[in-house]
């Protein structure tokens, strides 16, 4: 049963592919369409409201500075909303100002569209703070990604001298795609009963007879952009887990299948700009590839049991348990574990800390490839630089120029694609061995051994990958994690982003190469093969010796 669940929420999923994927590349294609009948009586306004009379086009450099100073103004008003939260309305709970170093966590937290959370959420922020930060952010961070995704597939794909202009694909990523789209599902999720309400935390007697109070609030509103956005950030401090935000297996199948969707629609958005569906679908196949792959190593690993409890004859029929809700079960959990770290969600219905060990390694290998699916559009821009390198690899065994739709990729786009590819690795291995080797990171490591080391290499994983789920057993809230933190999901968000709209920008500039019989075709078996195995060699070379003195070092001493 656990896989027939599975396999219909896959299927649903590839029949949202194609619509989906062709509704993204009518919002963005700058022609009309039939969307603008429906949209651009909201989209007008807030045009002349901004200056935006022409909507010119950028170049790659006047792009990403647009992005980042937008960025950089949220991320200042957001700032002084968690500091000075107290004395602002909506707070009839009466929640104290959030402390410097965890707003500093927080709001670049939300910005860069990890949403680790440092803090409890139905405790540590009011209701405005929600809503003026959390959930507003939750939009920008993740149309911003789907921004920059969009620039960089016309930069590769197109023949123009522009990668479209930032602020009318921002309004338009709000307008047209995720404010109507969560609208609809807070709706769904209300019905299913979500609360959504603005009413203090309820005050209730218990059994016993003493006082409890359940923390209820705009719920519904959150958990649906928290989704579709890539976000994570959970209202409640235990995430998707807590039967307000997701009651039963019915909302968690739609919270999947809307982390999952957009993501997963836009190699077919690729496609369509590219002139060419194989070549989207091919990209899509390979990230499916991992993903089944990955998925199957969590779901065995699972529903196996804890090592070290088969051992003492414990009954193991229902698998590990420990750490999930019953009213989902193995395959649940482990579909959302998968699905929420491939496409770098990072909201949890159960509690990654008790994984087993080897179920522990398919969310960190998802965050540290970070190109299976992944968040707003930073999953196919990772696959598709790890295309345009294995083209170069490809033309370099055959002794020909490589070339990627049409372009010739040389020195200048190979030394960004090195820059992207490094600085991954380096801003999760260094801060890792900084915390294990002084006092101010190991005091937050609750667990001794082998574990403790996965806690402190998943929190950085998925800082960097701007996933922001976690080992929860890490006791993070100091200033030595909120800063080092902080700073990782800064680089890691930003400094990939830029790069790889350089690498557009670049390919964009160059001469529009004819297609011949020498031609080294991306849009078959045998590249999907190639690019498969370029993904996962580049992967091992990093990542899997920090996975031996890991989980699999964890899993050996139990077993």
């Amino acid at each position: 049963m656990g896989i027939i669940q599975i396999a219909i929420v896959i299927l649903v999923l590839l029949l949202l592919v194609k619509p989906l994927g062709t509704y993204l590349y009518q919002v963005f294609r700058n022609e009309d369409n039939r969307t603008d009948k429906w949209f651009s009586w909201a989209e007008k306004p807030i045009f002349a409201l901004i200056g935006l009379k022409d909507r010119k086009g950028m170049t790659w450099k006047g792009y990403a500075l647009s992005f980042v100073i937008t960025n950089i103004i949220l991320v200042a008003s957001g700032y002084l909303i968690l500091r000075l939260q107290k004395v602002l309305p909506f707070n009839p709970n009466g929640i104290d100002n959030m402390e410097s170093t965890l707003s500093f966590n927080t709001i670049i937290s939300f910005m860069t569209n990890t949403n680790l959370q440092h803090y409890s959420g139905e405790s540590g922020l009011s209701y405005f703070a929600q809503m003026a930060v959390i959930t507003m952010m939750m939009f920008t961070s993740a149309a911003t990604g789907l921004c920059v995704a969009i620039a960089f597939i016309r930069a590769v794909t197109s023949k123009g001298t522009t990668v479209g202009n930032f602020f009318e694909d921002f309004v338009k990523a709000h307008i047209r795609v995720f404010i109507p789209a969560a609208f609809i599902i807070a709706m769904v999720l209300v019905a299913l009963q979500v609360p959504q309400t603005l009413k203090p935390a309820l005050s209730v007697t218990t059994m016993e007879g003493s006082e409890q109070q359940i923390a209820v609030g705009p719920v519904a509103a959150l958990e649906s952009i928290k989704h579709l956005g890539t976000n994570g950030g959970g209202y409640m401090g235990v995430n998707s887990s807590h039967p307000f935000e997701n009651p039963s297996p019915l909302t968690n199948v739609i919270e999947i299948l809307c982390m999952w969707s957009l993501g997963a629609a836009l190699p077919y958005t690729f496609g369509l700009f590219a002139k060419s569906r194989k070549q989207g679908w091919i990209i899509f196949s390979v990230m499916m590839t991992l993903f089944i792959g990955f998925l199957s190593l969590n779901y065995a690993a699972e529903s196996n049991g804890n090592p070290a409890l088969n051992r003492l004859g414990i009954d193991a029929s229902q698998g590990s348990m420990e750490g999930k809700e019953v009213r989902f079960g193995i395959a649940q959990s482990s579909l959302f574990t998968t699905v929420t770290t491939a496409a770098t969600t990072g909201s949890v219905n159960n509690m990654h800390d008790t994984l087993t060990p080897l179920g522990g390694i398919t969310p960190l290998s998802l965050m540290m490839l970070n190109s299976v699916f992944g968040g707003k559009g930073v999953g196919l821009m990772n696959m598709l630089m790890y295309a345009i390198l294995a083209v170069f690899l490809a033309g370099l065994m055959v002794g020909r120029t490589p070339e990627f739709l049409g372009r010739k990729i040389e020195a200048r786009e190979m030394k960004l694609i090195a820059i992207v590819i490094l600085v991954h690795p380096f801003i999760i291995l260094a801060p890792t061995a900084l915390a294990l080797m002084t006092d101010a990171g190991q005091a937050g490591i609750t667990n001794a051994g082998f574990h403790g080391i996965s806690q402190v290499l998943y929190e950085y994983t998925s800082s960097a990958a701007n996933n922001g789920s976690g080992f929860e057993g890490l006791a993070d809230n100091t200033p030595f994690w909120n800063i080092t933190t902080g700073l990782v999901m800064l680089f890691g968000r930003y400094i990939s982003m830029i790069a790889l709209l350089a690498v557009g920008g670049s390919l964009m500039r160059k001469q529009w190469v004819p297609e011949t019989l020498g031609t080294f075709r991306t849009d078959n078996k045998l590249f999907a093969g190639i690019l498969l195995a370029v993904v996962l060699i580049i992967g091992a070379l990093t990542f899997l010796p920090v996975l031996v003195l890991g989980p699999i070092a964890e899993h050996l001493t139990i077993r």
